[in-house]
Formats: C-alpha cells, structure tokens, sequence
C-alpha cells in the first residue's frame, strides 16, 4: 500500500509544512461572510428604492436580504458554539441541525413576507434574497483568489 502511494507521488506533509499551509490560506469567518450580506442587503434595498422611486420596493428587497441575513447568523451562532465538541459525529450532527434551523427560519420568514412588508413586491423581495445568498460565492471566489500554490512548499 505504501508503494502504491509512492508511485502516485503522495507525500504526507510535515507539521512544519501543513502550518505552512495554514498560515497561507487564513480561514475566512462566518461574521466576516455576514457582515458582507449585511452590506449588500443593505446596497440592494437602497438601489431598489432609488432606481424605481418606490420605498415599497426597498423595503421589499431588504427584507429578502433579511430572510437571509437572520438565519444566518443564528446559524454561525449556533456553529460557533460548536467549536468546543471534540467529537467529530456530534460536530456533523450539530452543523445539520443548525443547517436545518437555518432553513426552516428562512422558509418561515418567506412565508410571512406578505403578512409583515405592506405593499409587497415579490421580485423586489427576490432580487434582494438572491443577490444576498450570492455573497456567500463571492466571499469564496475572493477566499480562492489570493490562494498560493501547493507546489512552492
């Protein structure tokens, strides 16, 4: 098996290179990724009201950023309450069931829209949603960006 792995060129990292890695490529945080929804909800909803000269739409497209952003951050709360499991199964387990959290707040939010934004306007609303949710890409595209190769160390 060994031989099997040297033939294909792997080679285990050192401690020494793996910190190396580490320290290259710095984990980007869940606050940081939310702080930049925050701004972008908050871009979208101004755009909407200034481009169509009704408050209706900036307040519809702010809260679709906001059925994004709130279960967000209860979902990076409720992670970042996790890092202290040292278990690797109630770790998965705890990400799913905030994931799943997650997801039933932004349904139920969705669902309320209309009861809790006077005058809604769905595509104002879903342009504000998609356009938030796209910063999570973003935030990854610019994560990859700067990444140095493998091969220099």
């Amino acid at each position: 098996m060994a031989d099997e792995a040297a033939d294909e060129g792997f080679k285990p990292l050192t401690h020494e290179e793996a910190q190396k890695i580490r320290a290259s490529n710095p984990a980007v945080s869940a606050w940081t990724v939310l702080a930049g929804q925050v701004v972008v909800g908050l871009l979208v909803a101004a755009v909407a009201w200034v481009v169509t000269g009704q408050p209706r739409m900036g307040w519809s497209a702010a809260y679709g950023a906001l059925a994004v952003v709130i279960p967000a951050a209860l979902f990076a709360r409720g992670l970042s309450r996790q890092k202290a499991v040292a278990d690797g199964n109630a770790a998965l387990l705890g990400f799913f069931v905030w994931e799943l959290v997650k997801i039933a707040l932004t349904v139920a939010m969705l669902f309320a829209a209309p009861r809790l934004v006077s005058d809604l306007s769905w595509l104002a609303l879903l342009a504000g949603f998609v356009v938030t949710m796209k910063v999570y890409w973003v935030a990854m595209w610019l994560r990859l960006a700067p990444a140095k190769s493998l091969k220099n160390i």
